[in-house]
């Protein structure tokens, strides 16, 4: 019979391993400024792309679990996540949308009128989509309570241009 995860877990853990990859990409971003990283977090752990040592990303990974037990719970949102680019782009493009809607006529000149509108009401929202990305990331993409989440393994999977990592965790 297949083993279930009941929903709440899933996502809790999935939640975990995102804050985990977020506090692993700080560490590696500080002893590394130079080099790009990217991650992406699923319930069995997370990804860890750039071209990095293996030993660095282990290090690292167990450096950034620590930290976050002690407290440094920031550590779990980061400025360059998905779900900031995703708030900033549906709230941009409602906005954009919503400003050149309108009007009883659909010609082209009346929403060329609009436009400045738009673009006004779109770095608005862009500006206000900065906090927002950052609170949806703390309060429901990442956690940083790790509970008894820890990192089982880390294995280099692709050598080349770009190296991929991939960091398996176990609650």
């Amino acid at each position: 019979m297949p083993q279930t995860v009941d929903r709440e877990s899933l996502v809790t853990r999935i939640r975990r391993n995102h804050g985990l990859e977020h506090a692993t990409i700080h560490v590696l971003s500080a002893r590394y400024p130079q080099t790009p990283i990217a991650g992406r977090a699923d319930r069995h752990g997370f990804f860890i792309l750039g071209s990095l040592p293996s030993e660095a990303v282990a290090e690292c990974a167990q450096e950034a679990a620590s930290r976050l037990r002690s407290g440094e719970g920031h550590l779990a949102v980061h400025p360059n996540c998905g779900t900031s680019f995703l708030t900033a782009a549906v709230l941009a493009g409602a906005t954009s949308y919503l400003s050149l809607l309108g009007g009883r006529s659909s010609r082209w000149q009346e929403r060329l009128e609009r436009l400045p509108m738009a673009i006004l009401a779109t770095v608005l929202a862009l500006i206000i989509a900065q906090p927002l990305g950052v609170a949806a990331q703390r309060h429901l993409t990442t956690s940083s309570e790790l509970g008894r989440l820890e990192i089982r393994e880390v294995q280099r999977l692709h050598r080349g241009r770009t190296t991929i990592h991939r960091v398996l965790t176990q609650a």
